[in-house]
């Protein structure tokens, strides 16, 4: 089934980026992005941990650097009947977490400075577990997808709002100011859509497995009731197409999001903890 959603998520990216190329730029215009769009989705899939990582500024340590971190995360994963994963930390202060990579046998675990800090052990095993879930369930490959989709999406907007701006575009030169302003408008807002249709489900299925995973759900309840909260307080400077990865959405402490608040990838943080307690 993820299978599916990858390959639904390349061929919606073609398709909107060859039509906006042929908009804006006419039969060469639609070759132009047709190209774009199969290189970006031949490194999505086969770089998407390393586009992640980068987004988030994170390095990949070894054993040695965190002996207790990297224990946790093999008897985990031992547990959840999948290869242990890589182990990376981005130098940030929110405390957060995210899993990515194309498969179980590449795939990552990525700790933020902040969360290794703020959490207790009993907590720090619960987001542990989520993102394992993740990589058992193959959440990875498709949330980085649909990460890389959000960003081009947002880079065909920007190409519509210079269109708009200076009168380019349009085939044969003949423009439509309104298709234009449609692109502009539109495109962010379907990436943001696409996003939270297959975000919110993946996050309610990797925390019912994270319980399993962790033999509780109290760890992971507590963590995300700490982690929204610092989430909040505690700002984080990333790339938002990268942000649905997060066990907690690391861009909720920024002002003036207004309406795109409505559209949130992640669940609420009172539901995910009802449905983890049974509430």
């Amino acid at each position: 089934m993820q299978m599916v959603k990858v390959f639904g998520l390349m061929t919606g990216l073609t398709v909107l980026m060859v039509a906006a190329g042929a908009y804006l730029g006419g039969q060469g215009g639609a070759v132009l992005m047709f190209i774009l769009a199969a290189v970006m989705n031949f490194g999505s899939y086969w770089f998407s941990d390393r586009m992640v990582l980068r987004m988030y500024k994170a390095r990949v340590i070894e054993r040695a650097d965190a002996p207790e971190l990297y224990g946790m995360v093999e008897r985990l994963a031992a547990r959840a009947g999948v290869p242990t994963p890589t182990v990376a930390i981005a130098p940030q202060p929110q405390p957060n977490a995210f899993a990515t990579g194309r498969n179980a046998a590449n795939g990552v675990v990525c700790f933020t400075e902040g969360i290794l800090r703020a959490l207790s052990l009993e907590e720090l095993e619960g987001v542990t577990a989520h993102e394992l879930a993740h990589i058992k369930h193959r959440h990875m490959l498709v949330g980085t997808i649909a990460a890389t989709m959000a960003g081009a999406i947002a880079m065909l907007a920007g190409i519509a709002r210079w269109a708009l701006i200076f009168g380019t575009g349009g085939r044969d030169g003949d423009r439509n100011p309104l298709g234009e302003l449609a692109l502009l408008i539109v495109a962010p807002l379907a990436a943001v859509i696409i996003q939270m249709a297959i975000s919110r489900q993946n996050e309610f299925q990797a925390d019912r497995t994270a319980a399993e995973i962790a033999g509780t759900p109290r760890g992971l309840a507590g963590a995300l009731r700490r982690l929204d909260a610092m989430a909040r307080q505690v700002p984080m400077e990333v790339n938002p197409a990268a942000a649905q990865l997060a066990i907690v959405n690391p861009l909720s402490g920024r002002r003036g999001l207004g309406v795109a608040k409505l559209f949130s990838t992640h669940p609420s943080t009172e539901e995910r903890v009802a449905r983890l307690l049974g509430a």
